[in-house]
C-alpha cells in the first residue's frame, strides 16, 4: 500500500487506520495530486462488528486505504491498544465538511452518490451554500435495490465522465462499502463513504450536540432519536465488541487482520 496513507492497527480482526483529520485530509490530496484511485470509510462499532462476523467484508475493508476511527470508542481502543495518542475521531460528517472545503479551494470536483432523492438534493444545495466556490459535478440517488449489470456500467460511466475526483458514497453501512470495494478498480476517483453524514449534513436528521460527542455519548443522542430501530444495535453489538476486545487483550483470541 502506498506510503501516504495512514498505519493501521488491528481491532478484533479489522485494520483500522490511525489517522487523524489533519494527516487524512492530507493523504487525499496527496492521492488526488497522483490521480490516484483509493477507498476511505469511516468505522463505528457497528461497522466493526458486521467486518467481525463476516469474512467477506472483513476482507474488502482490509483491503481499504483508510478505515478511519469514526466512533469515540475506537479512537479509545487505538489510544489504548497501540498508544496511538489520537486527539480525536475521524467523524464522517466533519470530515466530508473538511474534505469538501479543501476541494473548493483546490477546483477539485465532487460527486454524491446516495440517500433518497432529497435527501442528496438537499446536500448539494447545502454544500455549495457553505462552499460557493465547490464543484458538484453529479449528484443521484440510486434505487434501493442490487443494480442490474447495464445500471451499474451507467452509474460508473455517469461518474467518470463528469470528471469528479472524489466520490461521496452515501448508502449505509455496509453497502456503501461494498460498492467502494467493487468500483475500486472501474471507478477513477478517491471513493470516501459517510453514511449519515449525508442525511446530517442535509438537515433530515440532527446531529448529536458537540459535548456529547465529545464525551462519547452520541450513541445515546441517535438511540432517542431512532430507539426503534438502533437499540439491538447498540445493546448487543457493543456489548459483544467489548468482549471481543478483552479476549484480543488477554491473548485468549487471535483476531487475523490483514486478509
Amino acid at each position: 500500500m502506498n506510503s501516504i496513507w495512514p498505519r493501521k492497527y488491528n481491532i478484533i480482526g479489522i485494520n483500522v487506520s490511525a489517522t487523524t483529520y489533519d494527516e487524512a485530509l492530507s493523504a487525499v490530496i496527496d492521492a488526488v495530486k497522483a490521480k490516484m484511485s483509493a477507498c476511505i470509510s469511516h468505522m463505528p462499532v457497528h461497522g466493526l462488528m458486521i467486518g467481525a462476523k463476516d469474512y467477506k467484508f472483513r476482507t474488502m475493508l482490509n483491503n481499504f486505504e483508510i478505515v478511519a476511527p469514526d466512533g469515540m470508542p475506537v479512537k479509545m481502543v487505538l489510544n489504548f491498544l497501540y498508544k496511538a495518542k489520537l486527539p480525536d475521531r475521524v467523524y464522517g460528517p466533519e470530515f466530508m465538511l473538511r474534505v469538501c472545503e479543501m476541494a473548493a479551494s483546490e477546483k477539485i470536483g465532487i460527486y454524491l452518490y446516495g440517500s433518497r432523492p432529497h435527501v442528496v438534493c438537499n446536500l448539494k444545495k447545502k454544500l455549495v451554500e457553505l462552499f460557493p466556490s465547490l464543484l458538484v459535478v453529479g449528484y443521484e440517488s440510486p434505487p434501493f435495490r442490487t443494480l442490474n449489470p447495464e445500471e451499474e456500467s451507467a452509474v460508473i460511466k455517469r461518474i467518470n465522465s463528469s470528471g469528479a475526483q472524489i466520490v461521496f458514497l452515501g448508502l449505509g453501512c455496509p453497502k456503501q462499502d461494498v460498492f467502494a470495494y467493487e468500483h475500486r478498480k472501474s471507478i477513477e476517483a478517491i471513493q470516501i463513504c459517510v453514511g449519515a453524514a449525508f442525511d446530517f449534513l442535509a438537515g433530515e436528521k440532527k446531529m448529536a450536540p458537540a459535548w456529547m460527542q465529545r464525551n462519547s455519548l452520541e450513541w445515546l443522542f441517535r438511540l432517542l432519536q431512532e430507539p426503534r430501530r438502533l437499540w439491538r444495535r447498540y445493546l448487543f453489538a457493543n456489548s459483544i465488541f467489548l468482549l471481543m476486545l478483552i479476549l484480543q487483550l488477554t491473548g485468549l483470541k487471535k483476531f487475523k487482520g490483514k486478509e
